[in-house]
C-alpha cells in the first residue's frame, strides 16, 4: 500500500467512524468551547480527541512554525525515540493512523520488521501526517502570552488578539509547566551566562563545535544526545561530568507503562500517588543504551564520575572540586524544572493554583521539593484551588504527572490521557448547560411513527 492509499484509507475509516462527530455543544456568543495552547504531539492529540467527541468550536495554537512544534526538530537530539516502535497514541485507536501503518506504507513491511526503534525525524513527519490526514486544525505562528479567569470564562491574550473560551488546555510540552533548569552554582547567573555556554534546549549549531573541546553537565539521556551530536559534528573532545559515582541502571518509569497503572494511578489516594512517583523520580532514569553506544563510538568521549560542578566561569571554564577546566563550549543538560507558577501564561492567577506541597506532610515536601511544586489536578487534568474558575484550565503536559501519571508527555500513556481529558471536558461542557439541554429535551419532537398507520398528530395525542 502506498502512502497516498493509506491516507485515503484512514480518511475513509474516520468517515466510517463519523469523524469529526457532529457538534452538540450549545453555542455561547463570543466564546470558543476549547482553546488548546500548543500544537505538538499532546496538543494535536487533544484536539483530535475532542473532535471525535463532537467538540468542534475549538482552536489549537502553536507559536512555532509548521513542522517545528514540540522538541522533535528542535532540541531533541536523539537519533531514535526512546519508546519501543510498537507503541500507539496519536492515532487514538484508528489502526490506519498508527505509526506502523504509516511506516510500512512509506518504507515497506520488511523495513518495519527490521526496524529497531523509530527515527526521531520520521516521528515528526508522522505526527504531521496524522494532523493533516485527520484534519486537526493547528494554527502556527501564534503565541498565547497569558490567560486569565474573567466573567465565567478564560480570556487569552495573543498580543494582536484576545480570545475568550470556556476551557483552555495547556499542552506546551516538557517545558510547559516550568522553565529551563539551571544548576545552582557559586557565581554563575544564567541570565548573564558567558559566551560559549548553552542549555541543551538552546538552538545549538553543532557545526561550529568542530575540532573543539566540549564540556557536558549531566549524564542523562539529553546529555548523551548532545554529546553525540557534538562528536558527530567533529568535536575533538567531549567530557561529560556527573555527580554520581556511576550511571543509573534501571528505568523505573518504564515499568509504569502497563494499562493497569496508566488507567488506575489517578484513582489512588494522594499518599500512594506520592509514594509511587516520588520514588520513580528519585531513582533517576538511565540514558538509553543506544545513546551511550552512540557516544562510545568516538575516541574523544569520556565521563568524569563523582565530579559535580561548582561554577561556570568566562572562558568558558568549569570549576569542580578537582580544579578548573577550560573548554571551548559548555552544554548544560539539566532539563526542565517543574513549577507552573513560573509560566507567564498563568501569571494572572499563579498564586491561586493548588500544588502537591499542600497534600503531603511538610517533611515529604521538603525532601522532594520539585515533586511538591507539581500542580495538584482534578480528574480531567483541571487546575484546583479556592477559585472555582481554575477548573476551566486543564494542564495536559508534563506537569500533570504527579496527579495522573505520564499521560501527557510520554508516548505510552498519550491515548489514555487524551481520552480522559476529552471526556472530562465533554462532561463539564454538558453539566454547565444542563438546564438548557433539559429545555431542548422537552421541545424535542421527532415523530418516530409518522410513516406507519399508528401515527397520531401532536394536537390529538392524549
Amino acid at each position: 500500500m502506498t502512502l497516498e492509499a493509506l491516507t485515503a484509507l484512514a480518511r475513509r475509516e474516520l468517515e466510517q467512524l463519523r469523524y469529526p462527530a457532529p457538534n452538540w455543544v450549545l453555542p455561547r456568543e463570543g466564546l470558543l468551547d476549547v482553546l488548546i495552547v500548543g500544537g505538538g504531539m499532546c496538543g494535536q492529540t487533544a484536539a483530535f480527541a475532542l473532535l471525535r467527541e463532537g467538540v468542534r468550536n475549538l482552536r489549537c495554537l502553536d507559536k512555532a512554525p509548521e513542522g517545528g512544534e514540540g522538541p522533535w526538530t528542535t532540541f531533541a537530539r536523539m537519533d531514535i525515540l526512546r519508546s519501543p516502535k510498537h507503541l500507539t497514541g496519536p492515532d487514538l485507536g484508528v489502526a490506519s493512523l498508527t505509526y506502523r501503518a504509516w511506516h510500512e506504507a512509506k518504507f515497506g513491511a520488511a523495513h518495519w520488521q527490521s526496524l529497531h526503534k523509530i527515527d526521531r525525524v520520521e516521528w515528526a513527519n508522522y505526527l504531521m501526517w496524522v494532523r493533516e490526514t485527520a484534519g486537526v486544525p493547528v494554527e502556527n505562528g501564534i503565541e498565547v502570552k497569558s490567560v486569565e479567569l474573567k466573567d465565567g470564562a478564560v480570556r487569552a491574550n495573543l498580543g494582536h488578539e484576545v480570545i475568550h473560551a470556556r476551557k483552555v488546555v495547556l499542552a506546551m510540552g516538557r517545558e510547559g509547566s516550568g522553565a529551563l533548569r539551571w544548576p545552582r552554582l557559586a557565581t554563575f547567573d544564567p541570565s548573564r551566562r558567558p559566551d560559549g555556554v548553552f542549555h541543551s534546549a538552546d538552538d545549538i549549531d553543532f557545526q561550529t563545535l568542530k575540532n573543539r573541546r566540549i564540556a557536558i553537565l549531566g549524564a542523562g539521556a539529553s546529555a548523551f544526545d548532545n554529546a553525540a551530536s557534538a562528536l558527530e559534528a567533529g568535536a575533538a573532545q567531549v567530557v561529560m561530568f556527573a555527580r554520581r559515582p556511576q550511571l543509573p541502571q534501571v528505568n523505573k518509569s518504564k515499568w509504569a507503562s502497563f494499562p493497569g497503572f496508566l488507567h488506575g494511578y489517578a484513582s489512588l489516594d494522594d499518599a500512594r500517588k506520592w509514594r509511587f512517583y516520588s520514588y520513580i523520580f528519585s531513582e533517576q532514569v538511565p540514558p538509553p543504551y543506544e545513546s551511550v553506544l552512540r557516544c562510545e563510538r568516538h575516541k574523544g568521549f569520556s565521563i568524569r564520575f563523582g565530579e559535580g560542578w561548582k561554577d561556570i566561569l568566562a572562558g568558558p571554564k568549569v570549576v569542580t572540586a578537582k580544579g578548573e577546566h577550560s573548554f571551548d563550549a559548555v552544554i548544560v543538560c539539566t532539563g526542565f524544572d517543574v513549577n507552573l507558577t513560573d509560566r507567564p501564561e498563568v501569571a494572572p492567577f499563579r498564586d491561586q493554583i493548588d500544588v502537591w506541597a499542600n497534600h503531603v506532610p511538610k517533611a515529604e515536601a521538603e525532601k522532594f521539593p520539585e515533586e511538591a511544586r507539581f500542580p495538584y489536578l482534578g480528574d480531567a487534568f483541571q487546575l484546583c484551588g479556592k477559585n472555582p474558575g481554575l477548573a476551566r484550565v486543564h494542564v495536559f503536559n508534563w506537569g500533570s504527572t504527579m496527579s495522573h501519571g505520564a499521560l501527557a508527555g510520554d508516548i505510552p500513556g498519550l491515548e489514555t490521557g487524551a481520552r480522559r481529558l476529552a471526556q472530562g471536558i465533554v462532561r463539564d461542557l454538558f453539566l454547565e448547560d444542563a438546564d438548557r439541554y433539559w429545555e431542548r429535551l422537552q421541545v424535542h419532537n421527532e415523530d418516530e411513527l409518522k410513516p406507519t398507520g399508528y401515527f397520531v398528530p401532536l394536537d390529538k395525542r392524549k
